[in-house]
């Protein structure tokens, strides 16, 4: 394939970058998932192995993604084919990129819908639907529990607001990288922080913080399975948003001089943080008021609702959680339509609106799909045995096969078939440092994704 079509935008600085790549890598699984997990598998133990998954496997690929990019300046296809005819190998490994755009696109197509929850969420918290609900203990669960159904099984209002969303995002991202990407970023993600904190102050306040703190930090290791090293390995890769197109199309507009290796480690560290916050803010509320830990995204549509219509300031407070909630969901919704666009823009040589209209449109259309799922239609026979409907074939096929595969295949890439005098300029590192990355890139992050993708699919 051709390999001389290059993008020509960059960020404008290295915090640019780092507020992009954290904001595409923190999502609603930072929100509600990994406080969970890390609390269900040992806490403070669970955070060690998470952490040493995350330096040993997430860090080396995240690396791998933005060096691409970066050596290719292209759309991740381009690049890896580029980069590959650099290393004398064939572009036929360009196919790696085309997975992690096609992955994204289709995790965008249910993501946009889950995001649009937590836009009906703000409506709701701020016209006092929860209030209203926790006026009537006795029935003030039954009240939100419909509140969410009627949400989720209404064609309606799920198309209004994903479609609202994905408007949103696509508006973003026809602006360009600059005066779009990058100005929403530098809003959103101070914002996001602010919020989180300010929620997490709130909650300790209010909420039982001493138990959300035992909750997610006591170490026990007996508590830690073997399962749950690999949840904490599953969890440190797909949390940095890899083998999505992402950090690869992200890399392509890094500018002359970032250190990659700098940067990757400080969005890591960031992503960790924002999870730890997001635990510390939504857990004491929930030990506060007897709420189940493990509830999944109904802990935060059906359980926080609950909670909040009887606290103090609960509405205002809801809302400004909601609106955190939404925040961190379109970060990663317009990381996700911009590697689409991207490619549109470069092989397909479309304006950069076109191409974000074109995209989002194509995904909206998709989206339907999930949307239908939710309310009840049975697509069960499109699902190919791998879940119940559209909704869950495609969260299985993305989350469960895509990614992975995509991930060994880079690490691969970069490990066996790049040129090691490439990631060595691109890297700046030498001696026994540059042996260590290759040596993960090479054998420890291929084997442990490998096993990520085993536990997965059941073959372990």
């Amino acid at each position: 394939m051709s390999t001389d079509t290059q993008v020509s935008n960059r960020w404008s600085s290295r915090y640019a970058y780092v507020l992009a790549a954290t904001g595409a890598a923190v999502g609603l699984g930072n929100i509600w998932k990994f406080p969970y997990i890390m609390g269900e598998n040992g806490g403070g133990a669970f955070v060690l192995v998470y952490l040493l998954c995350i330096l040993l496997i997430g860090i080396p690929v995240m690396m791998a993604e933005v060096i691409i990019g970066k050596r290719g300046r292209s759309t991740p296809a381009n690049a890896i084919a580029h980069v590959a005819a650099e290393s004398g190998r064939s572009t036929h490994w360009s196919l790696i990129g085309t997975i992690g755009v096609i992955a994204g696109f289709l995790i965008l197509s249910f993501y946009a819908v889950i995001a649009g929850w937590a836009a009906a969420y703000v409506f709701f918290s701020g016209s006092g639907e929860f209030s209203a609900a926790a006026a009537n203990p006795v029935t003030n669960a039954d009240v939100i529990g419909a509140l969410f159904t009627e949400l989720i099984t209404s064609v309606s209002q799920l198309m209004v607001w994903s479609t609202l969303t994905l408007i949103a995002a696509i508006y973003v991202i026809s602006k360009g990288v600059k005066k779009g990407l990058e100005t929403a970023i530098t809003y959103l993600m101070p914002a996001l922080l602010v919020l989180l904190v300010g929620i997490m102050l709130y909650s300790a306040v209010v909420g039982d913080f001493a138990a959300a703190f035992d909750f997610m930090f006591h170490v026990d290791f007996s508590q830690l399975t073997i399962e749950g090293a690999l949840v904490a390995l599953g969890h440190a890769f797909f949390t940095l948003s890899l083998a999505m197109g992402i950090m690869m199309t992200y890399g392509a507009y890094l500018p002359k001089g970032v250190s990659i290796v700098k940067t990757s480690i400080t969005i890591a560290i960031a992503d960790t943080i924002v999870a730890l916050i997001a635990g510390l803010a939504i857990y004491p509320i929930v030990f506060a008021n007897g709420l189940e830990p493990s509830a999944g995204p109904g802990l935060l549509f059906q359980s926080i609702p609950l909670a909040f219509g009887s606290m103090p300031f609960g509405d205002f407070v809801g809302t400004l959680f909601f609106i955190m909630i939404v925040f961190a969901a379109f970060t990663s919704v317009i990381a996700l339509l911009e590697s689409p666009t991207a490619y549109l823009v470069e092989r397909q040589k479309m304006s950069r609106t076109k191409a974000a209209v074109v995209a989002g449109v194509g995904i909206w259309l998709l989206s339907l799909c999930s949307i239908y799922s939710f309310a009840g239609a049975d697509w069960t026979k499109l699902s190919f045995g791998m879940g119940g409907d559209i909704f869950e074939f495609l969260d299985y096929l993305t989350a469960n096969i895509l990614l992975p595969l995509g991930g060994i295949f880079i690490s691969i890439f970069a490990g066996w078939v790049m040129k090691p005098n490439i990631l060595q300029e691109e890297l700046n590192l030498t001696g026994t440092p540059f042996a260590i990355i290759l040596i993960l890139l090479r054998f420890v992050a291929p084997i442990g994704i490998l096993l990520v993708f085993a536990n997965a699919v059941g073959l372990l």
